[in-house]
């Protein structure tokens, strides 16, 4: 086992064997989260660049806790000095917020020599991303489905349509109801529902039933993928 009380730390001079452990140390752990994030996420597009970045912000981390030390007067210096950097990045997915803290994390944790804290901390996070992954809750994003129905005239297929709905969805509701002129004079109606398909049935399926409702001219079924708009 490593002794780490040879790595004896002061607070103006940090001896070099300290800051080249720490460094490695964070190094290391930046790479076990990065690691971790890319086998967990189930997203296509994973840029490159915040991988690198959950690796690189554990040494600016841990550097920055090694420069501040115990110095009231460091930290206020450096709390200012970094004030005057404006980071305008959006992470808009929850979970690469929790990865990019797990980094932070761990870099400051190495940072005030916290090692034991920082591999135990790293390890929980890995682990229990892992283990997400296996259960339900790391199952893929659903897919919204909105169907769009447009007919001439009277809207007289209001009932055929319900029960079509009905007969393949598991849920749906009237999202949004339009009245659009026509140069003949001849309304049309505009319908758009958000729907779940019951199991076993499929898109297709329901384009093709409703198809077969007299008056419908248009009858469309977009997919999109589900944001986490309420978190």
């Amino acid at each position: 086992m490593f002794d780490f009380s040879v790595l004896q730390y002061n607070s103006q001079y940090p001896a070099l064997t300290t800051i080249i452990f720490t460094v490695l140390c964070s190094l290391l752990l930046g790479i076990m989260i990065a690691f971790t994030y890319d086998k967990t996420s189930r997203d296509v597009y994973r840029p490159n660049h915040f991988i690198q970045a959950m690796i690189l912000i554990t040494i600016v981390a841990a550097t920055i806790m090694q420069a501040i030390g115990d110095s009231v007067a460091r930290g206020l210096g450096m709390l200012g000095a970094l004030s005057i950097i404006r980071f305008r990045t959006t992470l808009r997915n929850p979970r690469n917020i929790v990865f990019m803290f797990g980094a932070i994390a761990a870099g400051i944790a190495c940072g005030v020599l916290g090692f034991s804290i920082a591999i135990a901390g790293t390890t929980g996070l890995c682990a229990t991303a892992f283990l997400l992954r296996a259960t339900p809750f790391g199952k893929r994003p659903e897919l919204k489905i909105s169907l769009r129905l447009q007919h001439r005239g009277l809207p007289e297929t209001g009932p055929e349509v319900d029960r079509a709905l009905k007969e393949f969805c598991a849920k749906y509701d009237l999202h949004e109801y339009r009245l659009l002129p026509n140069e003949k004079k001849s309304r049309r109606h505009l319908y758009i529902y958000h729907l779940r398909l019951k199991p076993g049935k499929t898109g297709s399926e329901l384009s093709d039933r409703l198809g077969e409702i007299e008056n419908l001219r248009m009858v469309s079924l977009i997919f999109s993928r589900i944001e986490q708009e309420n978190i």
